[in-house]
């Protein structure tokens, strides 16, 4: 029922396109250089590990700035987050990004280019989160994420499937980034991923995989290893994110006892919700039990009413990192590094 208006969602996108490609809708260009990282598809391509692994590659080197547009806020224009910033002011990526880098500038605005003017003068480049449909700005560097799991279903437009544009969009992409792939990715996996995408012959790919770090507690900030779970611990999991599998996965390796409240991506939690998840807590009859949920999904929680609310509950939150697979991870990084140093030097 819903095809039809996939097809003339799919019109409207490609004529807008269309539109970008032969100037007829003007995309501006800066000096600084700018790096885009996005995808295709609604949510859940690890976007914000990206994001964070490229601030980690440069920001000892650059003054390194993020320019998201702060989906789920409360607040409209141009925002740069201080550590007193909360997700309802800005969203919860960026004061993700903004907590774990607080040397990093970290700015929202719904038009980038007003943005990026505004942090072009103290920064050295600009990483535009989830940029890939914003087509007002042109990019130095186009960096387009694919999720494996989902990467081989059928490539259906909005509202049918979940593409905001079709495949043959891609074309726009320097990179081409496959994620959340399995740690001992094969061959033919990869084979399998290159015929499904069939990158251009201008564009290089590459396959990172996430690497989960140790819990930490939501109040405390103290690290516990992700090795404390064990068969006989029980855990109430609690997330707002587009695809919660591979945290799932990655805890069923530990503990088959596992109740997963699940909301939808940038749900903003309610008392009645911590509620809920008090109630969850205090039915379990273990003595070993802990509630997880995402590091994004913490932020989120950092209100006063819903912080009030968890006190005495043992919250805590799971770190993720992109990884590369080897020998893909150096040439990633050298591209990244050549691309910002010659146009630093350039301009």
């Amino acid at each position: 029922m819903l095809f039809p208006f996939s097809i003339l969602y799919g019109f409207a996108i490609l004529l807008r396109n269309y539109a970008y490609d032969k100037g007829i809708f003007h995309s501006t260009k800066f000096k600084i250089p700018l790096i885009s990282i996005g995808n295709l598809a609604v949510g859940g391509a690890g976007k914000s590990p990206m994001t964070e692994y490229i601030i980690r590659l440069l920001k000892d080197r650059y003054q390194v700035a993020t320019l998201n547009r702060g989906y789920g806020r409360q607040t409209s224009g141009f925002i740069e987050l201080d550590l007193s910033s909360t997700s309802e002011q800005a969203g919860d990526e960026p004061l993700q990004f903004k907590r774990k880098f607080p040397d990093v500038s970290v700015a929202v605005c719904e038009d980038r280019a007003a943005g990026i003017r505004q942090l072009e003068g103290s920064s050295d480049l600009i990483l535009m989160d989830d940029a890939y449909q914003h087509r007002a700005v042109t990019p130095g560097l186009s960096l387009l994420l694919f999720d494996f799991e989902n990467m081989f279903k059928p490539p259906m437009l909005l509202p049918t499937g979940n593409l905001r544009e079709p495949l043959s969009e891609r074309k726009r992409a320097d990179i081409i980034v496959i994620t959340k792939t399995p740690l001992n990715l094969t061959e033919s996996d990869a084979a399998a991923a290159r015929s499904r995408i069939k990158p251009l012959p201008h564009q290089k790919m590459f396959f990172s995989y996430l690497e989960y770090g140790d819990l930490t507690s939501l109040g405390s900030e103290r690290p516990l290893p992700l090795s404390t779970i064990n068969k006989s611990i029980d855990i109430i999991l609690l997330t707002g994110i587009a695809n919660p599998m591979p945290l799932l996965n990655e805890l069923s390796k530990y503990t088959s006892s596992i109740d997963h409240h699940k909301y939808p991506d940038h749900h903003r939690f309610s008392s009645r919700n911590i509620a809920k998840l008090a109630a969850s807590y205090s039915a379990l009859k273990s003595l070993s039990k802990f509630i997880i949920t995402t590091e994004k999904d913490a932020q989120r929680l950092r209100l006063p009413i819903l912080l009030e609310r968890l006190d005495g509950l043992p919250v805590y939150y799971l770190p993720i990192k992109a990884r590369f697979h080897k020998p893909g991870d150096e040439e990633l990084k050298q591209i990244i590094e050549n691309y910002v140093a010659k146009h630093l030097q350039h301009n």
